[in-house]
């Protein structure tokens, strides 16, 4: 016995040994790996960035300069050598840190993303997406033959009556798409053969793997996600269908409603079909200016504990429309970006005084907010993501939510403490932008994009298969009918160059409601419908639990550990309760015509 232990002991001190050798050996590969990653990364995003705010008809300069740092980017993160070792030392992963297994696995993505073992399909791509980029924010918007803004399509849409001048807003905006059908007919093939090269079937499922999950899996929690919210937004449905009809003067009354009737181009938000009395917001806002609307965004974070935006944010953001005289354009879509994914916040928006850019903004410095909370030591460079692609999303849109609330609106005088709110009219504006989202994300643009690659879609099909799908989950329909000419699915932004990942939303939107209910019911102990956030610093101690983890986390233990349940819809469904009564008194006698539900 004696001289067997001390053979174990020395066998145990050399395995102790090995993994300690074997793990530094990994934190040299990863600390390299990162050091020329952020330099690449950063150099990419700079160009990306000039190129989203920056274009100059006829110019091909910084379009050539974002392909090349896109290019240089693509080179390292796909390198056969990074490949290679990731894989290798995945292999050994239960030697390794937990950090380390997580960093690893999240190169190995990246470079299934652009592989260089297929380095002319990934040069085409990367082509194919800046041009795509080009066409989609270089578009001339026109009407009646004269320019128009996208800004300019949304007021019509939103406020006039009159359905010839909505008809030629909505055709007008739909335009583009002819212009940028060649260019996804041609990523659609590009974007598969890249990740198959790293042995992913389609890009479809490659995005959807980032969640762990399969496409089956995805494809089967977006059609419940639908399933249990048919019976509310069958009644909205049938709801928008009469009140579109009257406020129209049209006696009869659609089965599917028109494409221009509604309030989006997209008619992923009808929330302006509802004035709720007492508010109004946007006579308010319109008081204030541009840059009010982002200050005070700000200080709702600053209020809860968040440290003031970086001076570098206001210097380097692009926030507001463009002059007339500018002399380029711009990507008109509000984003956030982190571009060296440590100290370079910015936000891309054009933002004026209304209730909607209102809501954005809140919504975008979610983003950026969130970024800063994981942009710290503990986390390394690439896990500064959110827990998972969703988390992003539904953080910013929390925050869109808790600053329309009334009693935040009273906090900031823009609603007098004493007004009179229909609290009925209140939550149904919301629904029509909540629940109205879910069958757009989770099922139109969920369901076109996994046609579009995992089952490859035919070109001559785009158009049909999108207006089935606006049909069957929307309850929607073209003015009249439009051909493969047309291709209304390119009009949107994401299919373009955000690609395969919209159920994010949907997911963002789940979680958002769960993130309310907790903090409404635990902390502030509100009515979830009427909650003030504002100056809350225990409400800013809770979603940094949440944000400062970056994707250091697994996604499901966190959400069941800040929540105490695993993702559901339960809590969007307990908000909108009460709506639901109410609907089916108010649509007694009104004929229901969205299509059923397969399970």
């Amino acid at each position: 016995m004696r001289k067997i232990m001390p053979l174990l002991a020395a066998l145990v001190l050399l395995a102790c040994q090995s993994k300690s050798s074997l793990r530094q050996e990994v934190q040299a590969f990863l600390d390299d790996y990162t050091q020329t990653f952020q330099k690449l990364y950063y150099k990419a995003s700079l160009a990306e960035w000039k190129a989203n705010t920056m274009i100059i008809e006829g110019d091909t300069t910084i379009e050539a300069a974002s392909r090349r740092a896109q290019e240089a980017l693509a080179r390292f993160t796909g390198s056969i050598e990074n490949i290679e070792k990731a894989r290798k030392y995945l292999k050994q992963a239960d030697q390794l840190a937990p950090l380390q297994v997580k960093q690893l696995k999240a190169i190995l993505y990246m470079a299934a993303d652009k592989p260089q073992t297929v380095p002319q399909i990934v040069k085409e791509r990367i082509a194919a997406e800046t041009q795509q980029t080009k066409t989609l924010f270089g578009f001339d918007f026109k009407i009646d033959g004269r320019s128009v803004s996208t800004n300019d399509i949304d007021r019509i849409l939103t406020e006039s009556s009159d359905l010839t001048e909505r008809l030629k807003a909505w055709e007008a905006s739909k335009e583009v798409g002819k212009a940028l059908k060649p260019g996804l007919v041609r990523l659609q093939k590009l974007r598969n053969e890249t990740v198959r090269a790293l042995d992913y079937p389609d890009y479809f499922t490659y995005q959807v793997s980032d969640y762990g999950m399969s496409t089956e899996e995805m494809l089967a929690l977006m059609r419940k996600l639908n399933r249990e919210l048919y019976p509310l937004y069958r009644e909205l449905h049938t709801y928008a269908r009469y009140e579109l009809a009257r406020k129209y003067g049209v006696s009869k009354v659609p089965d599917l409603i028109p494409a221009h009737w509604l309030p989006n181009r997209w008619g992923q938000d009808w929330s302006a079909l509802v004035k709720v009395k007492g508010y109004d917001l946007d006579g308010v806002l319109k008081q204030k200016s541009a840059e009010w609307i982002v200050k005070q965004a700000e200080r709702f974070y600053i209020s809860v504990g968040f440290p003031p935006l970086p001076q570098s944010f206001w210097e380097k953001s692009s926030l507001y429309p463009l002059p007339p005289d500018a002399g380029y354009k711009k990507n008109n879509h509000a984003s956030a970006w982190h571009l060296d994914l440590d100290k370079d916040v910015r936000s891309l928006m054009s933002v004026v005084p209304n209730t909607e850019w209102y809501e954005t903004t809140h919504h975008e410095l979610g983003h950026i907010y969130y970024y800063i909370s994981y942009s710290r030591p503990e986390v390394p460079i690439l896990l500064r993501e959110g827990a998972n692609r969703a988390f992003h999303e539904a953080m910013g849109s929390l925050l869109g939510l808790a600053a329309m609330q009334k009693p935040f609106l009273v906090h900031l005088n823009l609603v007098p403490a004493d007004t009179k709110v229909d609290e009925m009219q209140s939550l149904l504006k919301e629904a029509l932008n909540y629940v109205v989202f879910i069958p757009w994300s989770a099922g139109v643009m969920t369901e076109f994009e996994y046609e579009l690659y995992t089952n490859e879609l035919p070109p001559d099909q785009f158009n049909r298969k999108w207006w089935e799908l606006k049909e069957k989950y929307q309850g929607n329909a073209p003015p009249e009918p439009r051909g493969e000419t047309f291709c209304d699915a390119a009009s949107k932004t994401h299919i373009n160059n955000d690609a395969a990942q919209y159920y994010d939303y949907a997911l963002s939107y789940v979680i958002l409601f769960q993130l309310h209910d907790y903090i409404a019911r635990q902390i502030l102990h509100q009515d979830p419908h009427a909650t003030n956030y504002y100056g809350n610093k225990a409400v800013g101690d809770f979603l940094r639990s949440i944000m400062e983890v970056g994707r250091t986390r697994d996604w499901r233990e966190l959400i069941r550990e800040v929540t105490g349940e695993d993702i559901s819809a339960r809590a969007m469904l307990d908000y909108f309760e009460p709506l639901l009564n109410y609907l089916k008194e108010k649509n007694k006698g009104r004929r229901y015509t969205l299509p059923p539900l397969a399970d």
